[in-house]
């Protein structure tokens, strides 16, 4: 289980103690996309794993009235509260959006990036009681193509050229970003 994992964190990377890299700096590109992409409209904005915070930085940067950012892992919940320090407008909710998905509201913009999450497979059926109309919704893609594992049906998707660096998870120089608006 992902959660009971030791964690390295390194400038550029966090990696488990299984040597399983849970994200990278080379990321960059992508969370700023999938930020602006969540925040179009402004609103509430649900953020589903903060591991470098990169996106949340990114989120946060836009004219937005709340941020919710859901983290389970015990490692990194410490690095988001410190993130959130400050920010009025940010909770950092220690749990798994699984457990909380019935009582943290609803959105404007949903952002979806949890490495090892078990119950991931539950994240499309689960989106209905997440969004209000007009909800902006993307996640982490893995898929070097224009199709995703959530079967989430009728994305769209932004091509988002990369240069990444040696990984274990991505190895394209496209970025298929999925862009699905309920």
């Amino acid at each position: 289980m992902y959660t009971s994992q030791t964690l390295t964190f390194e400038s550029d990377k966090i990696t488990t103690e299984l040597n399983d890299e849970v994200m990278m700096d080379w990321e960059d590109s992508l969370m700023s996309a999938s930020a602006a992409y969540v925040t179009e409209g402004g609103g509430d904005i649900l953020e589903i794993g903060f591991g470098m915070g990169i996106s949340a930085g990114y989120i946060h940067s836009h004219s937005i009235d709340s941020h919710i950012i859901v983290e389970n892992h015990p490692q990194i919940i410490p690095k988001a509260v410190e993130w959130a320090n400050g920010k009025s407008n940010v909770t950092i909710v220690s749990q798994s959006w699984y457990d909380v998905r019935n009582s943290i509201g609803t959105f404007d913009g949903i952002f979806y990036d949890a490495f090892g999450d078990e119950e991931w497979t539950k994240f499309s059926s689960s989106l209905n009681g997440l969004t209000k109309n007009g909800t902006k919704v993307t996640f982490y893609n893995k898929r070097q193509s224009e199709t995703n594992a959530f079967n989430i049906p009728n994305c769209q998707y932004e091509q988002i050229s990369v240069t990444i660096d040696e990984n274990k998870y991505f190895d394209g120089s496209v970025y298929y970003m999925p862009k699905k608006e309920f």
